[in-house]
């Protein structure tokens, strides 16, 4: 049985590089799979469909099981569903596969990071941001595979699929003692969570991050070339700079900020993220746009892996519930924001469509700011309210 405590790291990480993988494939793909616009949104809309219900159900559960088994389960599925992708043309087989990765990833996102508040109590923070940052390297992991090695998706695929069930195993000798199981059943937590104004602003506040990230992933090299005056080249470095930016800072950030000092590190983040999105958005500053854009990528890296944090520490006895219910918001921002932008370009035009990033950030500023009063580092639970 696997017990060791770095070993057991190990995997979270490399199950959420796995997600960053699973997340980035249609994108990365599409063209070569030869899916139209309208197959592609009916993938992603699936695969976040599967996500939500998983991260919602795999949260609550991983409050009373043991975490390792129900990993071992979304990974039995995402393997599966990995290995089965496109063996057949037939569109709706393969957006019932799609909704399975979903299911998959889905397990990770609501596992892991509870699972790693259990085994580092004292350094949450640094080994949730660590945790996600394998997301964004996951993503720019399979885009570079895709790349310089004759897009040769098929193949990437299968390897991620026989690696993941490699990951199944582990979990599935891995031994890590299951928790109390919490008093209140599942209805009666998601109720109080509901009506906790902390936890309801750092769901918003969720969306709206996630929103932000995901929208300029989206457009960023095209605004790049086509109000910047960038080309294909320059404007994907740009590209490249953003994620890295995100990377490098869920790292850092991570390591630097102590457990009490959370929201005001949010606080800084959020502000410091309106200034810099206005700047890189709204004012040409020639050469210094490469700074502007890695700038915009490190100011919101760590705001997900925070708020995540913060809860965990306020609902310690329930992390798994109230992290899931809060991830929920990741699929609906990512839907939501480039959403909001697109039909803002109809009525006002590109470049004014683009004040809904800074935006969305300053409300979310003031939503953490305006609940930042409750929040303590003591331990919650619903008992307790």
């Amino acid at each position: 049985m696997i017990k060791n405590i770095k070993a057991i790291t190990a995997s979270s990480y490399l199950s959420m590089l796995f997600l960053g993988v699973a997340a980035t494939l249609i994108g990365a793909a599409a063209r070569n799979i030869g899916l139209s616009p309208y197959q592609i949104g009916l993938m992603i809309t699936f695969q976040n469909l599967g996500f939500m219900l998983s991260v919602m159900v795999s949260g609550a559960l991983a409050d009373s099981y043991q975490k390792p088994k129900i990993l071992l389960i979304g990974s039995l599925i995402l393997s599966v569903a990995f290995l089965s992708f496109y063996l057949t043309e037939i569109f709706n087989v393969n957006l019932a596969i799609m909704f399975m990765i979903g299911v998959g990833i889905g397990t990770y996102e609501g596992v892991t990071d509870a699972m790693l508040v259990d085994i580092h109590p004292q350094e949450e923070s640094l080994h949730i941001n660590i945790n996600h940052f394998f997301v964004t390297f996951g993503a720019i992991l399979i885009t570079i595979y895709l790349i310089f090695l004759q897009m040769d998706w098929r193949n990437a695929v299968v390897q991620s699929g026989f690696l993941v069930l490699l990951l199944a195993v582990i979990f599935g000798l891995t031994k890590l003692k299951a928790k109390k199981k919490p008093s209140e059943p599942y209805l009666s937590r998601m109720r109080i969570l509901t009506q906790d104004k902390v936890v309801v602003a750092f769901f918003i506040a969720t969306a709206l991050v996630v929103g932000v990230e995901a929208g300029s992933i989206g457009i960023l090299t095209t605004y790049l070339m086509d109000m910047r005056e960038f080309n294909q080249v320059t404007s994907k470095i740009g590209l490249i700079l953003f994620l890295s930016g995100m990377a490098i800072g869920r790292i850092i950030i991570g390591y630097l900020t102590p457990r009490d000092k959370i929201t005001q590190t949010l606080l800084i983040l959020f502000g410091s993220s309106v200034l810099v999105y206005s700047g890189l958005y709204f004012i040409d500053i020639g050469n210094l746009t490469y700074v502007a854009i890695f700038l915009a990528g490190l100011s919101i890296s760590a705001l997900l892996p925070l708020m995540l944090t913060q809860a965990s520490l306020l609902y310690h006895e329930i992390a798994g519930t109230v992290m899931g219910s809060i991830k929920v918001a990741i699929p609906l921002g990512g839907i939501l924001i480039p959403f909001l932008m697109s039909v803002l370009v109809n009525y006002v035009g590109f470049q004014f469509s683009l004040i809904v990033f800074p935006l969305s950030l300053l409300l979310a500023f003031f939503l953490i700011y305006l609940t930042s009063p409750s929040m303590t580092n003591s331990k919650r639970s619903p008992a307790a309210e």
